[in-house]
């Protein structure tokens, strides 16, 4: 369990949640609509919380200063779609379609630059 108001503040929690089936409650919802999970993106302290959730052990876990995971499926027009949803009750996500031809290094920076944004955001979250 976290106790948002100081463990996960950045996160727009309002009493206890249990990370674990927050997880499994949102890659459940994207995984309905033909995403993938991609990555996760975890603080050090929600590390712990968030093992209990079984299926993370086989997607990339990177250490970060937010919660959040990485979902990407395929778009119209051969185009890649790329999410990143906060890991919050309160939904919040960034959306990027990228084009079939797009290097890798393109995408990676556009992620990365999705990245800030989403931090700005959780830093701005806090109370």
């Amino acid at each position: 369990m976290i106790n948002a108001s100081g463990v996960s503040a950045n996160c727009a929690y309002t009493h206890f949640v249990d990370a674990g089936n927050l997880i499994s409650e949102i890659v459940a919802t994207y995984k309905r609509h033909g995403w993938t999970l991609r990555e996760v993106l975890l603080r050090p302290e929600s590390k712990d919380a968030a093992a209990e959730w079984g299926s993370i052990d086989d997607v990339e876990i990177r250490e970060a200063d937010f919660d959040a995971l990485w979902f990407a499926r395929p778009s119209h027009e051969k185009r890649e779609a790329w999410e990143l949803r906060l890991i919050a009750e309160q939904a919040y996500a960034l959306f990027e379609a990228f084009e079939a031809d797009e290097s890798d290094e393109d995408r990676a920076e556009a992620r990365k630059e999705m990245e800030n944004r989403m931090r700005a955001q959780a830093a701005g979250a806090k109370p």
